[in-house]
């Protein structure tokens, strides 16, 4: 598959209505540089929980800089602030919805704005990611469909890593501390298993936030369910 050929192709058929779920993640930001050479203005959604690693969210701005990211910070209505005071740590007491709260729902009311999603998810990430498509269809709660796209779906982590180094493209420091899948930052650890790089989200509880859990498969694609 020649990923750059794909990317083309589905940016052509959003017709300016594409956009790409970007964590910073080393993943994301190989998929990031293949997507802003077809398409330099293609807006890149980030979820801003409030809760990240100072360290990534510096990472985050100096490559915006650099490279001239259209960035679009995706947040919840309640700032951490207002969110704590109402509800607590919901992190600690609660993750699933805390992860709903902040990240799965605020995404996808901004999806709808858009006919084609890209996204840096691979299977070998995680055994929740093994029948991950490259070219889905996914329905929103609201009933919204969109085409899903997953570029480097195939990609072993070497292969990833060996991209980043052939053309130079910075990573972010907490790799050098032995994370392999960053999110936020009370809920992020490195790896309890080293043959699972997210073992180390949500202290081994979880392996989703529940925007990438899928029901049912269908020729067509899989339907997203918000995960409980």
């Amino acid at each position: 598959m020649n990923e750059l050929l794909l990317v083309r192709s589905m940016l052509e058929e959003a017709a300016g209505r594409g956009c790409f779920t970007c964590s910073f993640q080393v993943e994301d930001v190989v998929l990031l540089h293949l997507l802003l050479q077809v398409e330099p203005e293609i807006p890149v959604l980030f979820l801003e929980t409030g809760y990240h690693f100072p360290d990534l969210l510096r990472y985050r701005d100096r490559l915006v800089k650099s490279w001239g990211i259209n960035l679009v910070n995706i947040t919840s209505h309640l700032s951490r602030e207002q969110h704590e005071g109402q509800f607590g740590q919901l992190y600690r007491t609660d993750p699933a919805v805390c992860c709903r709260m902040r990240k799965v729902d605020p995404l996808f009311r901004a999806l709808e704005n858009y006919s084609v999603w890209f996204t840096g998810l691979r299977r070998e990430q995680s055994p929740t990611r093994v029948n991950l498509q490259v070219v889905e269809t996914a329905t929103l709660p609201s009933g919204y469909t969109l085409r899903k796209v997953s570029p480097l779906a195939l990609w072993g982590w070497k292969k990833v890593w060996r991209y980043l180094w052939a053309n130079g493209i910075p990573y972010a420091p907490l790799y050098d501390q032995g994370y392999t899948s960053i999110g936020c930052e009370p809920c992020t650890a490195p790896p309890s298993d080293p043959s699972n790089a997210r073992s180390g989200r949500w202290g081994g509880t979880k392996l989703e936030c529940g925007i990438h859990t899928f029901a049912e498969r269908s020729p067509l694609g899989e339907n997203m369910r918000i995960e409980k």
